[in-house]
């Protein structure tokens, strides 16, 4: 019977190394190690032993034995080291990883899991050391369903420094060398284009909007199939000459981008200066202009560095743009190593309020990196979100 790549039998067919490592007895574990170690000069080391396709030609019978017996020795102890992790036996788990066995990833983690638990931190910093010696060929979907959740919730419990430095250093390790998945443009709807010269323009306008005391002149024709919300601001309003219409926590000039963008059909003739595309993201998603929107997105993540990512995290959260916040949680998870001596950044993850809206900031960053662990490593056409 396989479990997580090893094979496990019932006790009674269980090698003596496993049923010490599973029932804990690690002096019986050492004895029998040393009982069955050969002579000094007959010992293979563990590199010979796990060689792929080791030569056994032009080889004396005996040394073909030795090989032969130095791999059915590594299965046995492969063996005893899923039994002593299943069954928190971390301390022979480790003694028999010191012999040169290789991690498997659910070994690791079982180990991690047991020394949390235990709050061993010099264990817990020794095996997150450990990592990276495990092949991305073990990642399995358990990286996803246990590995994750443990890992984040030991960087929650842990503020000792050196735990979430190597935390961070794993999480970059998974999301990989790739570049972050781009924002790509929304192409806008086809709707009503007025020529550009109305703009602002009193003649022939038949709505006003009142924007910081001024008034802005707009038509309808252009303003009803833009989206819901202006369709929605114009309904209902008298018949009259003129409708005006008070806009309120935009600015002026914030408002008039939005206008040109709608009477321009498009982004291509928009200025928009970096201290504004935050409010410009504001009030296209208020108006519900997609495309805007997301012009103003991809303007922010290019604009995102390790000073200024927190705070744009902090006004994507507040303004719930979900691709964004995706984009800059992959920001996050590429240059943690970094960020994770910054002020502002360990603000993020440990000050916040329940109510503030990055409380749920190492929530995200997990669902974030198991989407990513799930595309590059564990789907069949890997790497294909990049």
């Amino acid at each position: 019977m396989y479990r997580n790549g090893i094979s496990t039998a019932p006790q009674g067919d269980m090698n003596s190394y496993s049923l010490a490592a599973a029932h804990g007895h690690r002096n019986v574990f050492h004895r029998l190690l040393s009982h069955t170690d050969k002579a000094k000069g007959d010992v293979l080391s563990l590199e010979e032993i796990l060689a792929e396709g080791s030569e056994l030609e032009g080889r004396s019978s005996s040394q073909v034995d030795l090989i032969r017996s130095g791999k059915a020795k590594l299965k046995a102890l492969k063996e005893a080291m899923y039994h002593s992790a299943e069954h928190g036996h971390v301390d022979i788990t480790i003694d028999i990883r010191s012999l040169g066995v290789p991690w498997t990833l659910h070994t690791w983690l079982e180990s991690l899991r047991t020394c949390f638990q235990q709050h061993r931190r010099p264990l817990i910093q020794g095996l997150l050391k450990e990592f990276s010696s495990i092949e991305e060929e073990e990642y399995t979907e358990e990286i996803i369903t246990h590995g994750l959740p443990l890992m984040f919730q030991i960087l929650r419990a842990s503020k000792n420094e050196v735990i979430s430095q190597q935390l961070s250093a794993i999480f970059t390790q998974c999301y990989g060398p790739y570049p972050i998945p781009k924002l790509s443009e929304i192409k806008r709807k086809q709707t009503s284009r007025l020529d550009p010269h109305f703009l602002n323009n009193k003649e022939m306008s038949d709505v006003t909007f009142l924007v910081e005391g001024k008034p802005f002149y707009a038509h309808k024709v252009l303003l009803f199939t833009a989206s819901n919300r202006f369709k929605i601001l114009l309904a209902n309003r008298p018949c009259g000459e003129n409708t005006c219409i008070e806009i309120s926590n935009v600015k002026y000039h914030i408002f008039q981008l939005v206008m040109q963008y709608l009477y321009f059909g498009g982004t291509d003739a928009l200025h928009i200066r970096s201290t504004d595309v935050m409010e410009l993201l504001s009030a296209a998603k208020f108006f519900q202009l997609e495309a805007l929107q997301r012009h103003c997105e991809i303007i922010c993540s290019k604009n995102i560095n390790t000073e200024t990512c927190v705070e744009i995290y902090n006004h994507t959260k507040f303004l719930d743009a979900p691709d964004l916040a995706s984009y800059i949680e992959g920001f996050f998870l590429k240059n943690m190593l970094i960020l994770i001596e910054l002020e502002p950044f360990k603000q993020l993850l440990y000050d916040t309020l329940p109510e503030s809206p990055g409380s749920d900031v190492l929530q995200a960053l997990e669902k974030t990196l198991a989407i990513r662990i799930q595309s590059i490593h564990l789907s069949s056409s890997k790497g294909s979100i990049v």
